[in-house]
Protein backbone atom coordinates (compact mmCIF):
# COMPACT_ATOMS: atom_id res chain seq x y z
CA UNK A 1 0.00 0.00 0.00
CA UNK A 2 0.90 3.66 -0.68
CA UNK A 3 1.44 5.86 2.32
CA UNK A 4 -2.16 7.17 2.29
CA UNK A 5 -2.69 3.33 2.81
CA UNK A 6 -4.32 2.88 -1.03
CA UNK A 7 -3.23 0.12 -3.17
CA UNK A 8 -0.41 0.50 -5.92
CA UNK A 9 -1.52 -0.33 -9.33
CA UNK A 10 1.04 -2.88 -9.08
CA UNK A 11 -0.64 -3.90 -5.94
CA UNK A 12 -3.92 -3.97 -7.41
CA UNK A 13 -2.87 -5.78 -10.62
CA UNK A 14 -1.28 -8.50 -8.17
CA UNK A 15 -4.86 -9.19 -6.16
CA UNK A 16 -6.45 -9.47 -9.72
CA UNK A 17 -3.74 -11.98 -10.37
CA UNK A 18 -4.01 -13.83 -6.99
CA UNK A 19 -8.21 -14.48 -7.50
CA UNK A 20 -8.18 -14.84 -10.73
CA UNK A 21 -5.25 -18.30 -10.39
CA UNK A 22 -7.39 -19.30 -7.24
CA UNK A 23 -10.63 -19.04 -9.09
CA UNK A 24 -8.88 -20.88 -11.94
CA UNK A 25 -7.09 -23.67 -9.52
CA UNK A 26 -10.50 -24.34 -7.68
CA UNK A 27 -13.00 -24.10 -10.76
CA UNK A 28 -15.37 -21.65 -9.16
CA UNK A 29 -15.89 -17.81 -9.90
CA UNK A 30 -13.49 -14.91 -9.66
CA UNK A 31 -16.32 -13.19 -8.01
CA UNK A 32 -16.58 -15.62 -5.28
CA UNK A 33 -12.95 -15.85 -4.10
CA UNK A 34 -12.56 -12.39 -3.94
CA UNK A 35 -15.74 -12.23 -1.50
CA UNK A 36 -14.27 -15.14 0.19
CA UNK A 37 -10.53 -13.12 0.60
CA UNK A 38 -12.49 -9.92 1.32
CA UNK A 39 -16.43 -10.31 2.96
CA UNK A 40 -15.29 -13.96 4.69
CA UNK A 41 -11.94 -13.18 5.78
CA UNK A 42 -9.07 -10.94 5.60
CA UNK A 43 -6.37 -12.45 3.95
CA UNK A 44 -6.60 -9.75 0.78
CA UNK A 45 -6.46 -6.82 3.15
CA UNK A 46 -4.42 -8.81 6.07
CA UNK A 47 -2.06 -11.27 4.24
CA UNK A 48 -2.11 -10.85 0.30
CA UNK A 49 -1.66 -6.81 0.15
CA UNK A 50 0.93 -6.75 3.35
CA UNK A 51 2.99 -9.54 1.90
CA UNK A 52 3.20 -7.77 -1.89
CA UNK A 53 6.98 -7.64 -2.02
CA UNK A 54 7.96 -10.75 -0.77
CA UNK A 55 4.89 -12.98 -2.57
CA UNK A 56 5.13 -10.83 -6.32
CA UNK A 57 8.78 -12.26 -6.48
CA UNK A 58 7.23 -15.98 -6.48
CA UNK A 59 5.51 -18.26 -8.91
CA UNK A 60 2.28 -19.10 -9.70
CA UNK A 61 2.05 -22.10 -8.15
CA UNK A 62 3.58 -21.10 -5.31
CA UNK A 63 1.48 -18.80 -4.56
CA UNK A 64 -2.19 -20.61 -5.31
CA UNK A 65 -0.22 -23.38 -2.86
CA UNK A 66 0.21 -20.60 -0.64
CA UNK A 67 -2.90 -18.85 -0.26
CA UNK A 68 -4.96 -22.55 -0.75
CA UNK A 69 -3.16 -23.35 2.63
CA UNK A 70 -3.90 -20.44 4.21
CA UNK A 71 -7.90 -20.81 3.17
CA UNK A 72 -7.47 -24.04 4.45
CA UNK A 73 -6.37 -23.37 7.78
CA UNK A 74 -8.77 -20.47 8.42
CA UNK A 75 -11.42 -23.14 7.32
CA UNK A 76 -12.57 -21.42 3.97
CA UNK A 77 -11.84 -25.03 1.75
CA UNK A 78 -13.36 -28.42 2.54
Amino acid sequence: MDKQGSMTPEQSFFAVFCIESLADELGVPGEKIYKTLTDESDILDGYILPCYEALHTQGKGYIVDTLKELMEKRGLLQ
